[in-house]
């Protein structure tokens, strides 16, 4: 698999089970690049997509666990609730913060009780078999630029943290990631392909 080369692609996320869209940006969507090789993306999708051209189109089957991995019973957890002072806390809701080490961590409120807020540290989208349609619009290598910085120039990149995988499939997610967009609405997070935000 070639590093340092610039994807841009249309994509549609669906369970593939239940067939329900996960996440799309291909209906009026903005398209989003990549640069491989930097872990922007799943791994086992970028290296299917790696191996497309220009003008491809195809359906790229993963499984959970090549995915976003299998379902973790032992990742919910109970935290006392002074630990989420300050936030409007809703079940359903997600929030981010930091591990000790420095690194991201996103969790899911499962259930608020009197004094501990009960949390889910699995990745929504664990467990499933994901079903990714995609659209290639280019392939090229990255300017030395775009290698120097890890991004895309001038294109709407995968923001490696999006959460867009509700009811209006819209711009933002990105194939299987995770953001901001902590409602309801699903919204418009700038997520990228299962990784996780920092």
């Amino acid at each position: 698999m070639s590093k340092d080369q610039v994807i841009t692609m249309f994509y549609e996320l669906k369970d593939a089970d239940s067939g329900e869209i996960l996440e799309s940006n291909m209906q009026g969507g903005a398209e989003i690049s990549f640069i491989t090789g930097r872990g922007h993306i799943i791994e086992k999708l970028e290296e299917e997509v790696s191996k497309l051209k220009s003008g491809d189109r195809t359906e790229i089957a993963i499984n959970a666990a090549q995915a976003c991995g299998e379902y973790n019973a032992e990742a919910i957890q109970a935290l006392p609730k002074e630990q989420f002072a300050g936030i409007d806390l809703r079940e359903g809701m997600e929030l981010f913060g930091q591990n000790e080490d420095g690194s991201s961590v996103r969790v899911i409120v499962k259930e608020i009780k009197d004094d501990e807020v009960v949390v889910d540290f699995n990745h929504p989208y664990a467990g499933r078999n994901l079903l990714f349609n995609v659209e290639i619009l280019e392939v090229r290598e990255a300017t030395e630029d775009e290698k120097a910085t890890g991004m895309v120039a001038g294109a709407h990149t995968c923001g490696c943290g999006g959460h867009g995988h509700g009811h209006d499939h819209g711009e933002g997610g990105c194939c299987g990631g995770h953001g901001h967009d902590h409602d309801d609405d699903h919204g418009h997070g700038g997520g990228c392909c299962g990784r996780h935000h920092h």
